[in-house]
C-alpha cells in the first residue's frame, strides 16, 4: 500500500489523465498505480492525498467520515464579526446549509510560497487572511462560503487533512512525500517520510527528506 501528500501546485488538474490546457498530476508524481483520494480545484492549491489502495481512499476522500480539513484563504476585504458568525453557525449556500466552520483571522502567512501567477492586485480594495477547518468537502465550497458572506476568496491553500498538516511537512509545490495512514490520525509525524520530487524537475533517483517545522 502506497499513501502520498502532495503539495498541489496552483492550476494543475487533480488527474493523471491529460487535460489539453492545464497541468496534472503526471506532472508531479511518478508514483505509478495512485490516485487522488479525494479532489483539489485547479485553481486551489495546497494538501492532496494519492494512494494506491481503494478501501484507504474511499475512508479518505468518503464525506462520511468528516475528516477535519484546513484551509487558508486569502479573501477580498476584511470580513467583519457579523461575518465571521455566519461562517461559524453554517452558511445557507442556496442546495444545501453548511456545517458551522471553525474560522480565524489570521496575518498572511510569512512561510507561504508565491503564487504563479500572483493573485490580481486592486488598489482601492485591501484583502485578509481567514484559516478555516470544515469537516465536509463539497465542491468548491469554501469558495461559495466566503462568497456568500460578501468576501470572495482570491486565494485558497489547503494545509490540513485529519491530523496531517502541510506546514509540518515542508513540501514546495510539486513535491510529494510517502506517509502513512495514522499520520492522517493522530499519530505524529515521523523525520524519516521520503520526499518523491517533482516528476520533471528531477531525476527519479534523486532523494531527500521531509522534517517536522
Amino acid at each position: 500500500m502506497t499513501l502520498i501528500a502532495l503539495n498541489k501546485p496552483f492550476g494543475t488538474m487533480s488527474q493523471f489523465s491529460p487535460h489539453p490546457s492545464r497541468p496534472t498530476l503526471a506532472d508531479c508524481v511518478a508514483t505509478p498505480g495512485v490516485y487522488p483520494a479525494g479532489r483539489l480545484d485547479a485553481d486551489s492549491e495546497g494538501l492532496l492525498l494519492l494512494t494506491d489502495d481503494g478501501p484507504l481512499q474511499a475512508r479518505i476522500a468518503d464525506p462520511r467520515h468528516k475528516l477535519l480539513k484546513t484551509y487558508l484563504a486569502q479573501v477580498e476585504g476584511i470580513p467583519d464579526a457579523a461575518a465571521l458568525a455566519r461562517l461559524r453557525q453554517g452558511v445557507d449556500l442556496g442546495d444545501f446549509v453548511t456545517m458551522p466552520a471553525t474560522v480565524s483571522p489570521i496575518e498572511e502567512p510569512a512561510w507561504l510560497w508565491p503564487r504563479n501567477p500572483p493573485v490580481r492586485f486592486r488598489a482601492a480594495i485591501p484583502t485578509s487572511w481567514l484559516e478555516l477547518k470544515i469537516r465536509e468537502g463539497k465542491n468548491r465550497q469554501v469558495r461559495r462560503m466566503t462568497a456568500a458572506v460578501g468576501f470572495p476568496t482570491l486565494r485558497l491553500v489547503r494545509v490540513g487533512i485529519g491530523g496531517l498538516d502541510l506546514r509540518a511537512l515542508r513540501l514546495e509545490p510539486g513535491q510529494s512525500c510517502e506517509i502513512a495512514p495514522e499520520d492522517v490520525g493522530l499519530a505524529a509525524l515521523r523525520p524519516d517520510r521520503r520526499i518523491v520530487p517533482s516528476a520533471r524537475q528531477v531525476k527519479p533517483t534523486t532523494r531527500r527528506r521531509c522534517y517536522k517545522i
